[in-house]
């Protein structure tokens, strides 16, 4: 068994509350949100008509005034969903000029008043890009942070290393496919990110919220990879090596676990602290709570190669 010393576990472990998204943490206060007509009066050059970008550009004041951090990239981002688009800068200018229909300045108002509320712009839409996967985000689950793609993109490199050894031996031997076990799946999104970057493997995926495993499985089903990934819904401790074996040893153990100090929980933003499942960020008073039942375990679930 070997366990990687790497920049990614510090950046893990050494996250400060304003490294998860958000910023620093600010009080909700007294929200205004003055109304759509008064962005149409400001519109002179065609008045009674709103754009995306001046919807971008009024909305972006709105969360500014509210004290809504990233408050550019917040309505941005929910302009370009009503209008289709992943992203406000992919918008061609057609679109970003011509008039919003009522309906779309309507949806735009609905999710906007979402973020005034302080709501994760993941909750907000619904959905979230992790790799090159749109998976679906709904509260309390986990929102996947973006250093998590490291850990992914370790597993897939390791994998690749250990295939191109194999190929450089005089009689190459065969290679079984991998079986990789995540412990706190959340929405799926280093499992479900594996097995589309590893055709090969096959996923063991355990969250001890029922939530959680009911968004993986939804997410494993959307992207038509249900069958190479078995879902448990398991709170894995000492006593776990039994169960997690029925797949056999493990090739890998991966898992983006609590890592924040219990003293500096109630610090976190107000996004996570309102709507995000704390226990998946709470590790305790040394941080490693989980972290040490992981490493305890995993000498029993590894192979000798494993990692």
């Amino acid at each position: 068994m070997r366990c990687f010393t790497h920049p990614l576990l510090r950046r893990l472990l050494g996250l400060s509350p304003q490294s998860v998204p958000g910023g620093p943490s600010q009080s909700k206060g007294p929200i205004c949100s003055p109304k759509w007509s008064s962005l149409r009066q400001s519109c002179s050059a065609r008045p009674g008509l709103v754009t995306a970008t001046d919807a971008v550009n009024y909305w972006k004041k709105v969360f500014e005034t509210n004290g809504i951090p990233e408050a550019r990239e917040s309505s941005e981002y929910i302009v370009s969903f009503v209008l289709g688009a992943k992203t406000f800068q992919s918008l061609n200018s057609k679109s970003l000029y011509t008039p919003l229909t009522a309906l779309q300045q309507e949806q735009i108002q609905q999710l906007s008043n979402k973020r005034l509320e302080r709501m994760p712009v993941q909750y907000v839409l619904g959905e979230w890009d992790f790799q090159d996967l749109t998976l679906k985000m709904r509260p309390p689950v986990f929102i996947p942070r973006p250093e998590t793609e490291d850990l992914v993109s370790l597993v897939v490199e390791e994998e690749s290393w250990k295939c191109e050894k194999n190929s450089d031996l005089c009689f190459p031997v065969s290679v079984p496919h991998p079986v990789i076990l995540e412990i706190g799946c959340g929405s799926g999104a280093i499992s479900l990110s594996l097995l589309c970057k590893l055709p090969q493997s096959q996923v063991i995926a355990v969250d001890k919220e029922k939530t959680a495993v009911d968004l993986t499985r939804e997410n494993a089903h959307r992207l038509q990879l249900q069958d190479r990934i078995h879902i448990l819904h398991h709170d894995v401790s000492l006593s776990s090596a039994k169960q997690l074996l029925l797949w056999g040893p493990l090739d890998f153990i991966v898992s983006n676990p609590p890592y924040v100090f219990h003293e500096d929980m109630a610090s976190l933003d107000a996004e996570i602290l309102c709507y995000e499942n704390l226990d998946a960020l709470d590790g305790g008073d040394d941080g490693l709570r989980v972290i040490k039942t992981i490493l305890a375990l995993a000498p029993s679930l590894l192979k000798d190669s494993g990692l």
